[in-house]
C-alpha cells in the first residue's frame, strides 16, 4: 500500500528533479533558507484554524487577529521592520476575513450548519487496493444545495494568502481541490463536488462547480502521476542514473526553488527570487504555488 499527498504529486508535476531532492535523496540535499510568504501563510492558516476552536462567544475579529502573533515567524523577511509590518498586515487580513466570513455564514444559522465538519483534518482516499491519496483541506463545510434548501452538500474550502489573486477558473482546475472533494465524499459519505478558494487578503471567494465526472477525472490523472512516480523510484532503486530518471524541468518556478543552489539548470533560466519577493512587488514573477497556502 502506497500513500501519496497532493503536494507530492504537484512537486513531481513541477519538476521531477525537485521531487527527487525533496523526497528521495539521502543524505538530504541542502535547501535555501525560509520564505517570508511561507511564514505569513503558516501563521494565517494557523490563526484561521484556531478561530473554529474558540468557543462561539469568543469568535471576534480582534480575538483571531490577536492569535496571529502566537504563530508568527520572522524567517524570510529582510529585517525586523519588514516582519513587523507584515505581522500587522496579517492581523488586519484575518480580522477582515472573519468579518466577511461571518456575514456569509449568517444564512446557515437557521439550518444549524454554521460549524465546519472538518478543519485541517487529513482525509484519505483509497483509489486502488495498493494506493491511497491523502489530503488535508483547510476546511470542509456542510451547506444547503443551491435551489434545494432541504438538501445539503459538502464544500471544500482552501485559503490562499499570496499577493497574486486566484483566477476565475483556478478552483475548478485545481487537482488538489478535486482530490480533497473526492476524499471528503468518501470519508463523510455525502456528495462533495463544490470547491472554493478563499483569498484571505481580499476576501474574494472563487467557486469551482464539478460534477462527479469532472472531479473524478482529476483523481484519475492523479493516479497516473502517482504511478509515474512509483516507476521512477523503482528505476532509481534498480540503479538507473538519477538525472535520467528524475530530469529537471527548467522554467520560471526555478527562481523560487528551494534547491536552485544545487541545480545549474535552474540557475541558467532565472535569477533567484529574494525570500520576501512574493509579498512585495519586484521584477521577479510571483509563484503560482507555494504562496504559503
Amino acid at each position: 500500500m502506497r500513500t501519496v499527498s497532493p503536494a507530492r504529486l504537484e512537486t513531481w508535476t513541477d519538476c521531477p528533479r525537485r521531487y527527487r531532492w525533496q523526497y528521495v535523496e539521502e543524505p538530504p540535499v541542502p535547501r535555501r533558507g525560509a520564505w517570508a510568504h511561507t511564514s505569513l501563510g503558516a501563521a494565517v492558516h494557523a490563526a484561521l484554524a484556531g478561530w473554529w476552536r474558540l468557543p462561539e462567544g469568543q469568535r471576534s475579529p480582534g480575538a483571531v487577529a490577536a492569535t496571529v502573533s502566537t504563530y508568527w515567524s520572522s524567517a524570510g523577511f529582510a529585517d525586523g521592520a519588514m516582519s513587523q509590518r507584515w505581522l500587522a498586515r496579517a492581523e488586519d487580513m484575518v480580522a477582515s476575513y472573519v468579518r466577511s466570513e461571518s456575514r456569509r455564514r449568517e444564512a446557515l444559522v437557521a439550518a444549524d450548519l454554521v460549524e465546519p465538519l472538518r478543519v485541517e483534518t487529513t482525509l484519505p482516499l483509497r483509489v486502488r487496493d495498493d494506493l491511497v491519496v491523502a489530503g488535508r483541506p483547510d476546511r470542509v463545510d456542510e451547506r444547503p444545495v443551491p435551489g434545494r434548501p432541504d438538501a445539503t452538500e459538502l464544500v471544500v474550502v482552501d485559503y490562499k494568502t499570496g499577493r497574486r489573486e486566484p483566477r476565475r477558473d483556478d478552483a475548478r482546475s485545481s487537482r488538489t481541490l478535486a482530490i480533497y472533494a473526492a476524499a471528503a465524499q468518501a470519508v463523510l459519505r455525502r456528495r462533495a463536488t463544490r470547491v472554493e478558494l478563499h483569498h484571505v487578503p481580499t476576501g474574494r471567494v472563487l467557486v469551482g462547480e464539478h460534477d462527479e465526472g469532472t472531479r473524478d477525472r482529476h483523481v484519475t490523472r492523479a493516479v497516473g502521476v502517482a504511478d509515474d512516480i512509483a516507476r521512477a523510484e523503482g528505476r532509481r532503486r534498480d540503479g538507473e542514473d538519477a538525472d535520467a530518471v528524475f530530469p529537471p524541468s527548467p522554467g520560471p518556478l526555478c527562481a523560487w526553488c528551494d534547491y536552485r543552489d544545487s541545480c545549474a539548470d535552474g540557475r541558467e533560466v532565472s535569477a533567484a527570487a529574494a525570500p520576501w519577493e512574493a509579498l512585495e512587488p519586484s521584477t521577479v514573477g510571483v509563484p503560482e504555488r507555494g504562496d504559503g497556502g
